[in-house]
Formats: structure tokens, sequence, C-alpha cells
């Protein structure tokens, strides 16, 4: 089967770019000699996470209890639940860790910590280190790292901290900056901890830019990172990967032809409404269209997303020959958002010749 006979819209895999860019990171981490702890909240698949794992120690990191559901069935045990946890959530969490899984769940709040410590089967627990982001964690001086850390006590296995702000940065010399903040600000809340009488035998980083550009990781005991298996337009944009290292595209068939625009049948539930490039140096729209090779269509890109319709201009208006049937495929602004709406990927090697079909874990 090839790309032209699969129906539309539909996800698309090259597994050629997606071991490139695993060998990428892989080598970038480890030079520092540190664990890579791949997150599987993009890829979702297993068939995916088996490749990110080669020559890494096994652990993994998920962002729903749905997907540690999902891996620890599928035999990964080592999993860090990285989404505060709910009390709620607790017995899920333990009902996972009895059947044979390790799953470590996080927090940064006392009365979280609380009842964890309270539970018949309390998981070990990270403290979640807010190191520039402000999206949650406390600061590495903050009381309640101490009081949360007292509140666990045998239960705290250490820190975590995630540096989603790199997203803000547009050179490498920001990533740079904001990779070394955030490593020093979470051994900072570790050295806190032990010097206070708590053991903190993990200290866990990550975004797929600072892992990348990281100068030091002293300190640090594993790296988290995600987006980087697939890459995507605006990853591209602040240097985290290439044009060329986009591996998931959507597969659309055009659908109707007007002058200077087509339209196709990806719209923003198959591609998502992910606009983030509108803030960077070139701004993608919904999406870069590119041939069944995967060659940009020129400077063709999705300009509007309807929810079942995409309408595909250039900048210059120019016309683009194609008929009503043809296929194209278009590289998305955010992989994580586009891959969700799909509930598998149709891999290729490089060609057109599709050589598996993966599947894909969603929901909650």
């Amino acid at each position: 089967m090839n790309l032209a006979d699969l129906p539309t819209p539909c996800l698309v895999l090259d597994r050629t770019i997606l071991r490139r860019n695993i060998k990428r990171m892989a080598d970038a981490v480890g030079r520092h000699a540190v664990a890579l702890r791949p997150h599987m909240k993009t890829a979702k698949s297993i068939d995916v996470a088996r490749l990110a794992l080669q020559g890494q120690p096994g652990g993994i990191t998920v962002s729903t209890l749905a997907e540690a559901e999902y891996f620890s069935a599928h035999g990964i045990a080592d999993i860090l639940y990285a989404v505060g946890i709910t009390p709620r959530k607790l017995d899920q969490v333990a009902k996972l860790n009895a059947a044979g899984a390790h799953v470590t769940v996080i927090t940064d709040d006392p009365e979280t910590a609380a009842a964890i410590a309270a539970h018949p089967l309390p998981p070990r627990t990270l403290i979640e280190v807010d190191t520039g982001e402000s999206r949650g964690g406390v600061t590495p001086e903050d009381d309640d790292l101490l009081e949360i850390a007292a509140v666990l006590g045998p239960r705290l296995a250490g820190v975590m901290t995630h540096a989603g702000h790199a997203y803000s940065g547009r050179s490498i010399g920001d990533m740079v900056r904001i990779a070394e903040a955030e490593r020093a600000g979470v051994v900072r809340a570790a050295e806190r901890l032990r010097s206070a009488g708590h053991a903190a035998p993990i200290v866990s980083m990550g975004s797929s830019p600072t892992a990348l550009h990281a100068e030091s990781l002293a300190g640090i005991t594993e790296v988290r990172a995600g987006v980087y298996m697939f890459g995507d337009l605006f990853q591209a944009e602040i240097g985290t990967n290439g044009l060329d290292d986009i591996a998931v595209t959507v597969l659309t068939s055009i659908i109707g032809r007007r002058p200077g625009r087509l339209l196709v049948d990806a719209g923003g539930l198959a591609l998502s409404k992910d606009h983030s490039t509108e803030a960077a140096q070139r701004d993608y729209g919904y999406g870069l269209v590119l041939d069944l090779a995967g060659q940009p269509l020129g400077d063709a890109i999705v300009r509007r997303a309807y929810q079942e319709h995409g309408v595909i201009e250039r900048d210059a208006g120019e016309p683009i020959e194609l008929r009503i049937g043809d296929k194209l495929r278009i590289a998305p602004n955010h992989s994580c958002m586009t891959a969700a709406a799909h509930d598998r990927y149709h891999v290729i090697d490089g060609g057109d010749t599709v050589v598996a079909v993966w599947p894909r874990v969603n929901g909650w």
C-alpha cells in the first residue's frame, strides 16, 4: 500500500526521520552521562517507545493515566506521571503499581502530599519545582518545598521541573540560558532538601529545546523530552529541529479548487488549530504544504482551518496546478496537538510505501 491509496485525512509517520531524531537526542543527553526518560505524551505509541528506549535505562514519562495503563500493559514498568496528581487518582495509580508497575507521581501541594502519605499504597513522589515557566511547582526557595518533603516522608523520591518557557526563546543562546536556569533551579531545590535531611535521589528536568542545548547537566540525574521524536514547525522556528526533521505529517486530499487556493479535507480536527508559528519569525498558518514525497509545495500553507476543511494558499497567490482527489501532506505547527486527533500512524521509511500501521493511545 502506498500513501496515494490511504483514506484521508490520516497521520503519516516517517520512521527514518523518527530514528534520526531519537539518535540526535540520545547523543545530546548522553554526552552529559545523564539518563534520558523519553516523554511519550506526543507519540503515545508502544512502537515509538521501543525505538526511543533503545540504549536507555527503560523509564518513560507520561501525561495521562491512560498512557500509564497502556504502556504498563505493554511491559514498561518505570513510569513518571508528570502531571500534578489529585487524591482521587491515587487509587488508580495504586492499582497499576500493585499489578507490577512502578508509577511515580508529582505534586506541589502540601494537602495533596498528605493524601499521598496517608494512602494505603502511597506511590513514590517528586516535588514539582518552578524554574521559570510559572505553570506549576514551588520555587526552589519556597517554604512549601520543605513542608511537602516533611509530609511525604519516605515516599519523597526527589524533584522535577519543566522549562516550558523555553518555547518563548528564539535563539540557541536563549535555549542555553533557559536550560541553565532550569538546571540550577531544580538542583538548588534538591540541595535544600538534602540539607534538611531529606533524600532526593531523583533530580529531573527537561524539555526538548533545553535537553538538546544544555551546556551542563551537573547535578541532574535524568532528562525528560518528548516532541523531539516527531519535531514540528514551531520547534523548527526555535531551533529544536530542521524542516527536514519533521517526522509526522497529515495526509490530505484536494476537495475543491478556486483561483489561487485549494480546499482540502484536513481542517482543524485533523491538523489542530494550534497557530503557534504566528508568534515566530515565519508564520506557517495551520501547516506547511508538502507533496507526497515530503517536499514543500513552494510557499503554500494552510491559511485557514475550519472543522473539516483547510484552505491552502500561496503567499503570492500563484496558481497551484493540482486536481480534485490529488493528495498532499501537511507538516504541523505542533505535532502533539495534531497527533492527538488520530488513532494510528501510517508508517513509511522515507518513501511512499506504507510499511506498518502503529496504533496510539488517546484519552485520559
